[in-house]
């Protein structure tokens, strides 16, 4: 019997196939004893597997490139780390198998973090997997992984790896749905790079028979199961007009009066530009600067290396705008060489531009290579600072970057609540805001980002954070400076609509996203935005303000 479920969409689309499931985790290794003799051999085991798997994550990460490169890597450097090496050669030495000491130093480490509020709840799935892959190379059986089928599907999971995520093939996995997981974990943000339709945080997914057919709509987060003829018309049909309505909007992002909205693309390195290019962008709001820092995790890359990475991202936006966010490590991104490694909440610790001062070094070099790469080109270069709090943040990344002879607008992020509320003093010391939605929601309503529990209050629908927004974009209106919005609030379509309704001057996003977004504004005058932003600002619930404003654009 059809029925319909209802999770989180995160990557635009409809999927329309059979049910599979992902293959299952490792069993736990028996907890038997070795001879004190045998101790040697296991620890050199143990040393090979993490070597093996550790391996494997880093090629996996370099045939996907971009930013799942970057989250692979600093995956294999999670599974070299050396305290869990210790702990696994301490628990061999007293009479554990290789698998064993494995197993149980990655759950003790696993306790840690779930134990310190999970504020790194998005990194546990990410180590269950690095457990996963070092025992089943150690016990000789298949990785649990992504199922091998000949025909088309759409997959199910508790929860994804990166690992699984990054080298999905979109010709075979049509979509996926997991039952854990929250609109800006790695799986959601991968998804929407590789520009498959996704739900996650959808109740009960796992319990979906196996060759079961359903539609995936990762727009709106509803999964039909056993759908009728009519309804997979219906939803068939649907698409098929989204489709045909992407193709039909080219050019600059407008709306359908003329208000230009530049739609500007999130990449996370060189191999990211490609796409962007194809998909219209008009220039790139964010570019992420922690994957140069993530392929060495123990030294800072070299003023040359950095050079070269930068200088192939602005070739590729002659006269367009390249907005470059400088390194924003700690929280769930720690480097060896940068991040305190007792913090007891990483979240609320040192991280971001609070980083960067406490190293000047770091950040005169990243700000140095920044000016040299943008040296004789015809591009708009704009640097911003992450996880700015006040003014006297601002002004110290404004004068770092004067001292660094940059040659640049110099902006801040808008992450945290304070910045947004005090947006107007800011803005006397830097030329522009760029609204960072996912973080700002995270402090706002006080929701780990990677927390599935707490998904509700990650809604970019909130209207508290859009009450936000709208600060930031009058005190930026009234002090004649830009303010854009770079966090994944930008690549929902109709969102994008009350975004430029409230007030924001750019938006960027994933570039699988451009199309649907650009569409979208097409359709709409500015004052049915403002018109749609203001109802949704009216609303008390997320779900409320989304169809208040779908209400007010639709016309009904």
């Amino acid at each position: 019997m059809e029925t319909t479920l209802r999770g989180v969409g995160v990557s635009h689309g409809v999927a329309v196939g059979e049910v599979r499931h992902m293959g299952t985790a490792v069993l736990e290794p028996p907890a038997k004893q070795i001879p004190e003799h045998e101790a040697p051999r296991e620890q050199a085991r143990a040393r090979r597997a993490v070597e093996a798997v550790s391996a494997d994550l880093t090629a996996r990460g370099q045939l996907a490139g971009g930013e799942a490169q970057a989250v692979l890597e600093a995956q294999a450097m999670m599974a070299q780390d050396p305290e869990l090496m210790a702990d696994v050669d301490r628990r061999i030495a007293v009479g554990s198998t290789a698998e064993r000491a494995v197993y149980d130093a990655l759950a003790a480490y696993r306790s840690l973090l779930a134990g310190a509020g999970e504020y790194l709840a998005g990194r546990v799935a990410d180590l269950d997997d690095v457990r996963n892959r070092i025992v089943a190379r150690l016990l000789g059986v298949p990785m649990p992984g992504v199922p091998d089928s000949d025909e088309p599907y759409v997959l199910i999971a508790r929860d994804l790896a990166p690992a699984d995520t990054a080298l999905l093939d979109p010709t075979l996995v049509l979509g996926f749905v997991t039952e854990e997981g929250g609109p800006t974990s790695h799986s959601a943000i991968l998804a929407r790079a590789l520009g498959v339709p996704a739900v996650v945080a959808l109740p009960g997914a796992c319990d979906l028979g196996e060759g079961t057919v359903i539609a995936v709509d990762g727009s709106t987060g509803e999964v039909f199961v056993a759908p009728s003829a009519e309804k997979r018309a219906e939803i068939e049909a649907a698409a098929a007009e989204r489709r045909a309505a992407l193709s039909a909007v080219t050019g600059p992002g407008a709306t359908s009066d003329g208000h230009k909205v530049p739609l500007l693309a999130n990449i996370g390195g060189p191999a990211d530009v490609p796409a962007a290019v194809e998909a219209g962008a008009e220039g790139v709001g964010l570019f992420r600067t922690e994957f140069l820092f993530l392929d060495d995790g123990e030294n800072a890359p070299s003023e040359e290396k950095q050079v070269d990475a930068y200088r192939t991202v602005l070739e590729a936006f002659p006269e367009g705008r390249v907005v470059v966010r400088v390194l924003d490590a700690g929280a769930d991104k720690p480097l060896a060489f940068l991040t305190p490694a007792d913090e007891p909440n990483p979240a609320l610790g040192v991280r971001g531009l609070r980083t960067l001062l406490d190293h000047p070094e770091v950040l005169r070099t990243q700000l140095t290579a920044l000016a040299r790469a943008a040296e004789g080109l015809p591009v708009y270069l704009e640097v911003m600072a992450p996880m700015v709090a006040d003014r006297t943040d601002a002004r110290a990344f404004a004068d770092a970057c004067r001292e660094a002879g940059l040659r640049a607008k110099f902006g801040a992020m808008v992450e945290i609540p304070s910045a947004a509320l005090r947006a107007r003093s800011i803005l006397q010391e830097v030329e522009f805001l760029s609204l960072g939605t996912n973080d700002l929601a995270q402090y706002t309503f006080a929701a780990d980002r990677q927390v599935g529990a707490v998904s509700r209050l990650q809604d970019p629908w909130q209207p508290a954070l859009l009450d936000l927004v709208a600060v930031s974009a009058e005190a930026a209106k009234a002090e004649g400076k830009s303010c854009g919005v770079c966090g994944e609030a930008a690549s929902d379509p109709l969102l994008a609509c009350v975004l430029a309704g409230l007030g924001v001057t750019s938006l960027s996003m994933g570039a699988a996203s451009l199309p649907y977004v650009r569409a979208t504004l097409a359709q709409h005058t500015l004052a049915q935005c403002e018109r749609a932003a203001a109802a949704a600002r009216a609303a008390d619930t997320a779900e409320e303000a989304r169809r208040a404003a779908q209400a007010v654009l639709s016309g009904e």
